[in-house]
């Protein structure tokens, strides 16, 4: 049996995302107990029960929250609070959180008790600082209408080697790097755009999804910058949210990683540019609204947390 949480599992239907900061009671750490054995109760019943909906919890820890619970030291190589990338024009943000719940299913009902049941572990010892509820649109297609995750690694071996810790940081084997940014997109300006120019933005055709040939991608497309290299990849999960009568869509970043650093490179290629202020296009219709970096224990060091 894996002894890893669902990371590399593929997006889902439905996510709910959440994000929790801890508050002083004194209960906090008994409460953390609870809510570690609820995550591995939840997954083991939901296998049983709806084993064809492929729902999944997955539970992250943020370096503050790893620190005020007295878990395990040294730290996995690579948790520490997110800081900030700051380029000429855009910002990813860094934000505050301590726990993150990645909850996904084909049944949106599903992902509605799971998140209830978290809530009622932790509503009196933190706050729910994010909640996003995503859905699967069309054929994988984040909501600027372009095929999302494209360069995502395929079948479980190769999704496990770029997702999962291995033999780099022993005592933390098979958990990941979980980095999350939620990407408002303005709406207005994005489909006042013609569809050639979009295409140049992402450096994709929109209908097909073929990636442009190397003498036609602009050097500032998302696809030539968020790539970081063949041998560096991450398993991506990105769902959109969004309320159409108030034009508020975005897009959930999620990803999990091996190393950190990958991500890393890809947001400073992205923000700051390469060259410096050859920044990712797709920027000027996106703004990052949080980020935060998480570690994904694996399944024993999880089961350790109850005790």
């Amino acid at each position: 049996m894996a002894n890893y949480q669902n990371v590399i599992d593929a997006p889902n239907t439905n996510t709910i995302f959440t994000v929790w900061k801890f508050n002083d009671n004194p209960l906090l750490k008994e409460q953390f107990k609870k809510i570690c054995s609820l995550i591995t109760n939840i997954n083991h019943s939901i296998s049983i029960r709806f084993p064809e909906s492929k729902s999944s919890v997955i539970l992250g820890i943020g370096h503050d929250a790893w620190l005020k619970l007295n878990l395990p030291k040294p730290l996995p190589k690579e948790l520490e609070n997110f800081k900030e990338i700051k380029g000429d024009k855009h910002t990813a943000v860094s934000t505050p959180g301590d726990l993150h719940f990645h909850i996904r299913s084909t049944e949106k009902s599903l992902c509605i008790d799971i998140a209830s049941n978290i809530a009622d572990v932790l509503k009196n010892v933190a706050n729910c600082i994010e909640e996003v509820h995503g859905f699967r649109y069309w054929d994988g297609r984040s909501i600027l209408g372009f095929v999302d995750g494209t360069e995502n690694p395929e079948g479980d071996e190769e999704r496990s080697h770029f997702a999962l810790i291995g033999d780099e940081d022993k005592d933390y084997a098979n958990g990941s790097y979980l980095f999350v940014q939620k990407y408002i997109h303005n709406m207005d300006a994005w489909r006042n755009l013609p569809i050639h120019e979009q295409e140049k933005v992402i450096g994709r055709s929109k209908t097909d999804d073929i990636e442009m040939d190397d003498d036609e991608k602009p050097s500032n497309s998302h696809s030539a910058l968020a790539n970081v290299g063949d041998d560096k990849k991450i398993v991506r999960d990105n769902m959109p949210f969004g309320n159409p009568s108030t034009n508020e869509m975005g897009t959930y970043f999620i990803s999990y990683a091996s190393t950190f650093a990958t991500v890393n490179e890809m947001l400073e290629r992205m923000f700051i540019g390469e060259p410096k202020g050859n920044y990712d296009r797709i920027l000027d219709f996106s703004t990052a609204k949080t980020g935060s970096l998480f570690f994904v224990p694996n399944l024993d060091l999880l089961d350790s947390f109850t005790e």
